[in-house]
């Protein structure tokens, strides 16, 4: 076995499949064909003297030996990654780069910051990944980004959380809703209403179940949506009512396709946090953003009815 023959390409293709458990998706990550992927693999495995992924069905799993490696490119890929932040903490804030990943709903928030902040600082290369929480929580645990922008820090890894902007939750309903103009809903009136819920492990939903769950209410799930944009639709098609942030809401609210409630307890305030793993050196491109975060917060004002 001779592994300093291995390249970083290879173990770099190497650990996207075994982060995916498929050459497929490893293949579209890095924009390479499936052969050409598989190849690199192949000469890896030959490298390293022993099999690294076993085929069980349609399924591939890593082998003990391919397990050991992955453990070592992981290191290895973070030590890149410092160093890439070592460089560019001594160019200056003014070049390196950032990659930030946030949750669905800050994309009506974090997009503006991040374009003020861009243009403070033009020499600074920035990718942003929108996705789901789960999405966001993988993507934390592989250490992917710099930055992540979330609603609800996970309790079950090891990060440090700093809340930067309040993120009030709302009761929506079609204008027609009977409870429309009704002041100071009770909790409980609200038992018997169906609601337009996101997916579970969202952190707007469990919020909105601890909610009820602590008035003894347990609401009638009618729909489970994965975008606030879908659930926008289907309440102010008259199908229920719904709990989102009110930054998603603003445009609807203006053109009276959608109505709050004034509910007890409504607006629920929340917070957006900016996390990131625990020990993790941020690099000045970083460092920089999370400042300007604090800074540049949007208000918190939530919106009336």
């Amino acid at each position: 076995m001779h592994l300093r023959h291995a390249t970083l390409h290879q173990l770099r293709i190497f650990l996207a499949v075994a982060r995916h458990s498929s050459f497929a998706r490893a293949a579209e990550e890095l924009h390479l064909s499936p052969p050409t992927l598989s190849l690199q693999v192949k000469q890896l495995a030959e490298t390293v003297g022993q099999p690294l992924f076993e085929q069980l069905g349609k399924k591939i799993f890593l082998t003990a030996a391919g397990r050991a490696l992955a453990d070592a490119c992981q290191d290895i890929e973070s030590r890149m990654e410092r160093l890439s932040q070592d460089l560019a903490a001594l160019r200056g804030v003014e070049k390196g780069s950032l990659k930030i990943a946030i949750l669905t709903t800050v994309k009506y928030t974090v997009p503006k910051l991040l374009g003020g902040f861009c243009a403070a600082h033009p020499g600074i290369e920035v990718a942003m990944f929108v996705g789901n929480r789960e999405t966001l929580l993988q993507r934390l645990a592989n250490n992917q980004d710099d930055l992540y922008i979330m609603g609800q820090p996970p309790q079950q890894l090891d990060v440090v959380s700093e809340d930067f902007a309040e993120n009030p939750l709302v009761l929506v309903a079609p204008p027609t809703h009977p409870l429309v103009g009704q002041p100071s809903v009770a909790p409980q009136r609200l038992a018997n209403e169906s609601f337009i819920l996101r997916e579970p492990g969202s952190g707007t939903r469990l919020s909105v179940e601890r909610f009820f769950a602590e008035h003894g209410i347990t609401l009638k799930n009618r729909l489970e949506v994965g975008s606030n944009e879908a659930i926008k639709q289907t309440v102010a098609g008259g199908l229920g009512l719904a709990v989102l942030s009110a930054t998603t809401v603003v445009a609807e609210l203006a053109l009276k396709e959608l109505v709050l409630l004034e509910a007890q307890g409504f607006p629920l305030i929340r917070h957006w946090y900016v996390v990131y793993p625990k020990g993790k050196k941020l690099s000045a491109a970083a460092t920089a953003f999370k400042a300007w975060l604090f800074e540049h917060r949007p208000s918190s004002t939530a919106p009336t009815s």
